[in-house]
């Protein structure tokens, strides 16, 4: 039987190698642009419901931790423990061709700890804030020779948080998180001439970005009891203006290519470097707008709102020339019948839901958007004790990302999230008469 120390110990270990294993997971050429493709904020409980969270306090029965909104903190009224996976597969296709991949790693760990019960609790975590991850080439013809543009790029940045959500009167909820955004992108283009001569070298242009900086989410929720087991729950949340720090490196080679095999050789020239670079990203406020109706431990249905003025993302005092953001989600769960002894189909929550995302990319006059229904499900598993609480949450995303007019590449995916919850009664104390 593992105990809490060794459950401490294995999630500690997890939580220490997430750095490692949190690298980017993404191959789709949208990635270049900006800090890569935007994360969900969420875990797979509320993707299973097409992402909403903004007004989501407690679903089917458990403690869930829900950081886009740090006010629903305070419902938390048992130590709370996940952590997940995340992979996709996705197939990328234009005019002409078609390829596919696969990626997977772990995705999150999120700890929650009641202070008050049900009245507040503070929360921290990691998980991942972007991916970076593209190559792709484009072929055109100089006079008689063959030119071929070759795009790459990896990376990724994550967030750790630390956040206290507390009940400030019977029906409001406040709450905060302060975040650390750190990791490296890493960009490369190379102009090379498959049909050389021996004078002819191949140009690569390296541009890297080791980022790090603070940032800052607010939230607040109010609740309309409508019974003793329904409720409304109205919910706002964003995240301020802030400015995250950048080391850069750029570095310009030249080499040579093997004609037969098309292996890369050395480099053999650096026509140009400069490392050391300070630059500094400043980041777009974000706002989140939700709603939720629930039947208490029967069912939920909820909708969000969200927009990014990503219009305004600044590196190192250039504009990059983004679209603002904007969000939809639709969504709920239901439990048939949580206490059921001799169905276990019936304890079973399963979710349902869509999403709309215009992204921040525009290119070839051409705004870049995505569409996914999401669906899942949590499995309790039953417990010896009556303070301990398991449940092992699956969902799944198949979406669309992009466009094949103006030569542009659709994107077509599936995204998979598991995550393993813990609710338990760590460090409560007992009264003995």
């Amino acid at each position: 039987m593992i105990n809490r120390t060794q459950i401490l110990l294995i999630l500690f270990s997890i939580f220490s190698a997430y750095k490692v294993s949190g690298q980017a997971t993404t191959s789709s050429p949208y990635s270049k642009y900006g800090l890569g493709l935007l994360q969900e904020q969420t875990l797979p409980q509320n993707m299973g419901m097409g992402g909403i969270a903004a007004g989501v306090r407690t679903a089917g029965g458990y403690n869930n931790i829900n950081m886009l909104n740090p006010a629903s903190y305070s419902a938390i009224t048992l130590t709370t423990i996940d952590v997940g996976a995340y992979g996709t597969i996705n197939t990328l296709s234009n005019s002409s061709d078609k390829q596919t991949g696969s990626d997977f790693r772990l995705n999150h760990i999120a700890f929650a700890i009641p202070i008050t019960r049900g009245t507040s609790a503070f929360s921290f975590g990691l998980l991942p804030y972007s991916d970076l991850g593209y190559n792709f080439k484009q072929v055109t013809k100089i006079d008689t020779n063959t030119v071929n543009s070759i795009y790459a790029g990896d990376g990724g940045l994550s967030k750790a948080y630390i956040g206290y959500g507390f009940n400030l009167f019977k029906h409001l909820n406040l709450g905060f998180n302060v975040g650390y955004i750190f990791g490296n992108l890493r960009k490369t283009s190379s102009v090379e001439i498959p049909n050389y001569v021996a004078s002819s070298f191949n140009t690569q242009i390296e541009n890297s970005q080791s980022i790090k900086g603070l940032s800052y989410d607010y939230g607040l929720q109010y609740q309309f009891d409508l019974s003793t087991t329904s409720s409304i729950v109205l919910g706002y949340s964003g995240t301020l203006k802030s400015t995250l720090n950048s080391t850069s490196k750029y570095i310009s080679t030249q080499y040579l290519t093997d004609p037969t095999t098309g292996e890369v050789d050395l480099a053999r020239d650096t026509t140009y470097s400069r490392t050391g670079s300070n630059t500094k990203i400043n980041l777009p406020m974000e706002q989140h707008f939700g709603i939720s109706y629930q039947k208490l431990n029967h069912y939920l249905i909820g909708a969000d709102y969200s927009t990014g003025n990503w219009s305004a993302l600044v590196i190192d005092g250039v504009n990059q020339g983004l679209k603002n953001t904007q969000s939809y989600h639709i969504g709920g769960q239901i439990t048939p019948n949580i206490n059921a002894l001799n169905s276990y189909l019936a304890a079973m929550d399963y979710r349902l839901g869509y999403q709309l995302n215009k992204t921040y990319v525009h290119t070839s006059g051409t705004d870049i958007n995505e569409s996914a229904v999401s669906f899942g499900v949590g499995l309790p598993i039953r417990s010896q004790s009556r303070l301990v609480f398991y449940k092992v949450n699956l969902s799944a995303e198949v979406g669309r990302r992009g466009t094949l007019q103006n030569n542009l590449v659709k994107e077509n995916y599936v995204n998979f999230r598991l995550g393993f919850l813990l609710n338990d009664t760590w460090f409560r104390k007992y009264k003995f008469d």
